[in-house]
């Protein structure tokens, strides 16, 4: 089978058998796209170990980055475990395949007194009555109150939110259910935008659907929707910098450990599957209280 209609058939199996998100599919495809790029469209059982040695080489040489080369070794991997269980290759070559470690790259986290100031501007537009303001206030206010990621957010039904117990019923990566606590500005926020925004933006499209969020034609919002968004009013807390809803997600996360959260309650509350993801936060909270102390303190 040619290496490119193995990686097609991968990829299905990703989504369909192993139940991954469609993006995550996308990101292993567009990996092996660019390997068969590399060594040519050939049978995969022809690509031996010092083919992916060069495809990582030359994808080190024009400058990638280490964690771009982990994962690209990780859908190698992932591709040739497959296909050896397929009976497509004689030996899976990427055995002996060595991942790059990643550097740590700590979160971009914005302060909790920038973030307040801007849902307030956020908010103030919101008052105005005008139904995509009413959203936007309920979207941010939500990413910032749960620390949900931008997949979860946008595949929320309205059916998934108790108002009454401040609490949202979100799927997760691969496909794991978990439910969330919001704080009372985020469920404020959300029953404006359900009485007063959702029926003006519903109304714009003759196809009713189930959506929390829906985007200016009525339909379900988006992923690149709430991207703009962020980067719009979030950005310029941190410095301007592009963000995307991430940003929340971190800063939600570092400010409930700067207000001494239990981390195995952050993990459950950010669906991480490993302690040690989130255990990243705990390094931004440590570094924030160091240079605080180099500030501050007489003797630092």
């Amino acid at each position: 089978m040619l290496l490119s209609r193995a990686a097609d058939a991968f990829a299905s199996h990703l989504t369909d058998v192993r139940r991954l998100s469609v993006a995550t599919a996308r990101a292993y495809r567009a990996d092996l796209a660019d390997l068969a790029d590399a060594v040519g469209d050939v049978d995969i059982a022809s690509v031996d170990l010092e083919h992916l040695r060069e495809w990582l080489w030359r994808a080190s040489q024009r400058g990638d980055a280490r964690s771009t080369l982990a994962r690209r070794t990780s859908s190698a991997r992932g591709l040739f475990r497959w296909a050896l269980d397929q009976g497509l290759v004689p030996a899976d070559p990427s055995l002996r395949l060595v991942t790059p470690k990643k550097g740590r790259t700590l979160p971009r986290v914005a302060t909790a007194d920038g973030l307040g100031e801007m849902l307030e501007r956020v908010r103030a537009a919101a008052d105005t009555g005008d139904p995509v303001a009413l959203r936007d206030h309920a979207v941010l206010e939500l990413l910032y109150g749960s620390g949900i990621r931008v997949a979860e957010l946008c595949g929320l039904d309205v059916d998934d939110v108790d108002l009454s117990r401040a609490t949202a019923r979100v799927v997760g990566k691969g496909a794991k259910e978990r439910v969330v606590p919001f704080g009372a500005p985020a469920r404020k926020a959300i029953e404006a935008f359900l009485t007063r925004g959702r029926p003006a933006l519903a109304a714009r499209t003759e196809n009713a659907v189930p959506a929390l969020f829906l985007g200016a034609r009525g339909a379900r919002i988006g992923p690149r929707a709430v991207y703009d968004l962020v980067a719009r009013t979030v950005g310029p807390v941190v410095g301007g910098v592009a963000v995307g809803p991430h940003a929340l997600r971190h800063s939600a996360a570092t400010h409930l450990l700067d207000g001494g959260a239990d981390l195995r309650a952050v993990q459950e509350l950010l669906g991480h599957a490993s302690l040690g993801t989130t255990q990243i936060y705990t390094h931004v909270s440590s570094e924030r209280l160091a240079a605080a102390y180099r500030l501050a303190h007489p003797r630092a």
